[in-house]
């Protein structure tokens, strides 16, 4: 991808993610990732419908007149979008590939984060951490991941869930908001993922095409695995195979769900060709 295309890209992924969490995300998210309390801001005069217990009785009794104290939220939250770039996300039936709908999320989260001041990072991994970007604040810093987020090649096509998070907890030191973006076609993260949940406020975004749990009866299709690089030639009339790549998909599903709920922590399912606004929404309402 030319530089031209690629800040064409970049472009429309910042009109439309921005504007979703300036008009829709930016308020859910700020209700319901809280900041670290209230800090004092200023005195004023006291005004009809104020909280009797805000009230100043030292400036109070100086001017002869109700003063109350306000305050107001301190956040300086960050967030970290860790997002697997492993070859299955290279994969779309549909609407488009998963990769593209993880970066239209991600794109909204962060943009979301720096509507309200707070800093976001990056981490991208596949069976390894491919990049790291620190957490900052400002736009130019957004439109920076977004760019990664598009156009980074991985090393590796394969996927290690575990790894990433033994990353984020070598490199966050201090509680952060965690969004995992990924298909989790992986599995033996649990140990980690708990450890991992302890100390920060982790979300898992489970991005899947239907075909991941399904293969329609296609009769002999060449097939490429995006990780290994393999292609087979796979007989999708026996019912046998269709119902054992069904049945590991499954089991793989409930490993990302059963993990997550065990370790206390929340998880979205989001099919590419569904609306991951009314997705995102309901999570954030139900976690506030």
């Amino acid at each position: 991808m030319n530089t031209k295309e690629l800040l064409k890209k970049v472009r429309k992924i910042e009109i439309k993610t921005k504007r979703l969490s300036n008009h829709i995300f930016g308020g859910e998210y700020h209700s319901t990732f809280k900041g670290r309390g209230m800090t004092f801001s200023e005195v004023r005069q006291y005004q009809f419908g104020d909280d009797i217990r805000a009230i100043d009785w030292n400036v109070t009794a100086r001017y002869n007149e109700p003063y109350v104290k306000v305050f107001e939220e301190e956040r300086e939250l960050t967030m970290m979008l860790m997002v697997d770039v492993s070859g299955s996300e290279s994969f779309g039936t549909s609407v488009q590939f998963k990769r593209d709908t993880v970066t239209e999320i991600a794109a909204t989260l962060a943009f979301s984060a720096i509507q309200n001041n707070d800093k976001v990072g990056l981490i991208l991994f596949s069976d390894q951490v491919e990049l790291f970007i620190p957490p900052k604040k400002g736009k130019s810093h957004v439109l920076r991941i977004i760019r990664e987020l598009i156009e980074f090649s991985p090393k590796s096509t394969k996927t290690n869930i575990d790894e990433a998070l033994k990353f984020l907890s070598s490199v966050m030191k201090k509680k952060a908001i965690v969004f995992m973006l990924s298909d989790f076609i992986d599995e033996n993260y649990m140990k980690t993922l708990k450890i991992v949940g302890n100390k920060h406020d982790l979300t898992g975004i489970r991005i899947y095409d239907k075909f991941d749990e399904e293969i329609p009866n296609l009769g002999m299709v060449p097939m490429l695995d995006n990780e290994t690089k393999e292609v087979r030639l796979i007989n999708t009339s026996s019912k046998s195979l269709r119902n054992k790549y069904k049945a590991n998909a499954l089991r793989l599903k409930d490993e990302f769900q059963n993990s997550f709920k065990k370790s206390g922590l929340g998880t979205i399912n989001i099919r590419v060709d569904e609306n991951y606004v009314k997705k995102l929404l309901s999570y954030f309402k139900n976690k506030a």
